[in-house]
């Protein structure tokens, strides 16, 4: 069964780059939608008491409802996690390392992963992910992550409407920039880079 996490930092505690109004609505009534869903969907199939990275990865495709929502929970449950008080900042050693290998540079990745945001059309995602071996910026659609392509996420960035238009309106380029330079949560980046090259 799916279940709502607390939100590891007050609702207050991204002010001002998130308010506590987006943080109440986005995991108190969005996130809590996508557990309640995708619980009552799971209810019968084949995914019942699978991890929940399985099911993503084996609904994409072939349970549209199901998908949707394990995928906006998987997601969500890190978003929370890529985020802190007093985020942004250095980025760890060894993952700015591979980011300057990969990317190119610090400010290059920066701008991939803003532009791709910013671009991606509607609703969902911009990410930063390991795919065979290599770091890569990409953007999905909805609730969809590279999960599905074969990469693991190791960021990422959610571009629905309730995740900013309380604080920035339309201004999503905005709430980008002030995501990668005021919350990120690079230790928890780092973390899941180091999963994902293992």
């Amino acid at each position: 069964m799916f279940s709502l996490p607390e939100l590891p930092y007050a609702y207050d505690a991204l002010q001002p780059y998130m308010s506590k109004e987006t943080l109440e609505y986005h995991h108190d009534k969005h996130h809590n939608a996508y557990v309640t869903n995708g619980n009552n969907l799971i209810k019968g199939t084949e995914f019942e008491g699978q991890s929940l990275e399985d099911i993503v990865k084996g609904s994409f495709g072939k349970h549209a409802g199901l998908f949707n929502n394990a995928g906006q929970h998987y997601n969500h449950l890190h978003f929370w996690n890529w985020m802190k008080p007093n985020g942004g900042g250095a980025i760890p050693g060894k993952l700015e390392k591979a980011i300057v290998s990969d990317i190119g540079s610090v400010d290059k990745f920066k701008e991939e992963f803003i532009a791709a945001g910013t671009t991606q059309f509607g609703s969902g995602w911009a990410w930063l992910s390991v795919k065979d071996g290599k770091l890569v910026v990409s953007k999905t659609p909805n609730g969809e992550s590279p999960l599905v392509s074969g990469a693991k996420p190791i960021l990422g960035v959610d571009v629905w409407e309730h995740s900013y238009y309380i604080d920035y309106r339309n201004r999503r380029p905005d709430y980008l920039k002030a995501f990668v330079e005021n919350l990120v949560n690079w230790d928890y980046v780092l973390e899941m880079y180091e999963a994902a090259t293992k």
